[in-house]
């Protein structure tokens, strides 16, 4: 089992080395001030003057490495190569809540592996942050305070029946979702609360990014 590299007992960011803007990166660090770098994300970060306390991943896109530890930035190789280096950072950091910036818009493949993280470590708190939209994997309960009109989505990775919902245009109640099935993209909220549940692991929330205090806060309340 991979020991942590970064130990917080507050919101850490994570950045990645996927495109990422300033106003992203700023939007992530203005909630959650400690930066760690995924691999390469340390160039990413450093590009837009910011620097983590540490990186973590196999190393192999970081621009130099020796540079680096000479900085006195803490540098934590992890070369299991079934893993990805989302993945190792996600496991490499014990905090309540990471916020990952740098890991969506870039390459799709790689979008799709930090899904996956998301269903493997469902109990984690993770928000993947893009540049309109956010993702993260929904809670047993989940309980959000949105403005009516927004839009909401859910996506299922496995198969999954919804339970009870409140505050959606169409209720997800008893219905089942499946990858290549039926779907709940596209919802939208018509109360100022909003609930829903599965009966499993492996739906993820989308949400725009204008919501990130409101997905922060629901999944601060989670047990």
């Amino acid at each position: 089992m991979q020991s942590p590299a970064v130990r917080c007992d507050h919101k850490v960011t994570l950045v990645g080395g996927g495109p990422v803007s300033a106003a992203c990166l700023a939007e992530a660090l203005t909630r959650a001030e400690t930066l760690v770098a995924a691999d390469g994300g340390a160039d990413a970060a450093k590009a837009l003057g910011q620097m983590p306390i540490a990186i973590i991943g196999d190393l192999d896109s970081l621009s130099n490495s020796e540079s680096w530890r000479k900085s006195g930035i803490s540098v934590h190789l992890v070369e299991d190569q079934n893993k990805t280096d989302f993945e190792k950072s996600v496991l490499g950091i014990d905090a309540p809540m990471i916020l990952a910036v740098g890991f969506l818009g870039g390459r799709f493949d790689h979008a799709l592996a930090v899904m996956s993280v998301l269903v493997a470590y469902p109990k984690r708190r993770i928000i993947v942050i893009g540049e309109e939209d956010m993702v993260f994997h929904c809670p047993d309960v989940l309980t959000l305070d949105l403005p009516v009109g927004c839009r909401v989505s859910f996506f299922p990775m496995a198969p999954v029946t919804g339970g009870e919902s409140t505050g959606l245009r169409w209720p997800i109640d008893g219905l089942a979702m499946v990858p290549g099935g039926q779907i709940g993209t596209s919802n939208e909220s018509v109360a100022e609360r909003v609930t829903a549940s599965f009966d499993g692991v492996g739906t993820l929330v989308i949400l725009p990014l204008e919501c990130l205090d409101a997905a922060i806060a629901a999944l601060e309340g989670i047990g």
